[in-house]
C-alpha cells in the first residue's frame, strides 16, 4: 500500500513537472520575435503571390471589363506604380491570365515595412476574337511595401531576365 502511495506520488510529480515545462515552453515561443517575423514573411508571402498574380491578369474582352481589372491593378498595387497603372487607358483587346507557380520572400524588413519576393508566373494569353490561349511563362521581382492597412502591396514589379545554359538552352 505504502509503495502505491510513493508510486502514485511520483508519477503525479512528474506529470505535474512536463506540465509546467510544456506552459513554460510555450509562453516562451508565443513571445519569441522570430516566431512574430516568420508570421510577417508569410504574410508578405501570401499578400505578393496574391499581387502579382492580379498585375499579371487582363480581361479585355470588352472596354468595361478591362476597367475593372485595371481597378483591380489600382488595388493590388501601391505607390508610383499605382499612378502608372491608374493611367492604364482601358480598351477591348487581347486578354491575359497569370497564376503565380512558385514565389518566395527573399527579403523582408518588418520595421521599414518594405519586402522583396520573386516569383515565376504562367500567363495565359488569349488574342481578340479566338478562345485558344497561348502560355509563356515569366520569372517576377516584386517589390513590396506594407500600407496602413496592413497589407503587402506591389509597389515595384520587373523581369526578371533568364540566363541561357550552355548550349544556347533556356531554364
Amino acid at each position: 500500500m505504502r509503495r502505491a502511495r510513493i508510486l502514485t506520488g511520483a508519477g503525479l510529480a512528474l506529470a505535474l513537472g512536463f506540465c509546467g515545462t510544456g506552459a513554460w515552453t510555450y509562453a516562451q515561443a508565443r513571445a519569441d520575435d522570430s516566431l512574430a517575423y516568420g508570421r510577417e514573411r508569410d504574410e508578405a508571402l501570401a499578400d505578393g503571390r496574391d499581387g502579382i498574380a492580379v498585375l499579371t491578369t487582363l480581361d479585355a474582352s470588352t472596354r468595361q471589363r478591362a476597367e475593372r481589372s485595371i481597378q483591380d491593378w489600382r488595388t493590388a498595387s501601391t505607390g508610383p506604380l499605382r499612378g502608372e497603372l491608374g493611367d492604364t487607358e482601358a480598351k477591348a483587346g487581347d486578354s491575359a491570365r497569370g497564376t503565380v507557380t512558385e514565389a518566395a520572400v527573399t527579403a523582408l524588413d518588418t520595421r521599414a515595412g518594405t519586402a522583396k519576393l520573386i516569383a515565376t508566373v504562367r500567363v495565359e494569353v488569349t488574342p481578340a476574337g479566338t478562345k485558344k490561349p497561348t502560355t509563356d511563362r515569366k520569372r517576377l521581382e516584386a517589390v513590396l511595401a506594407r500600407t496602413g492597412e496592413d497589407q503587402w502591396k506591389v509597389r515595384a514589379l520587373s523581369a526578371v531576365p533568364v540566363e541561357e545554359e550552355k548550349g544556347g538552352e533556356q531554364r
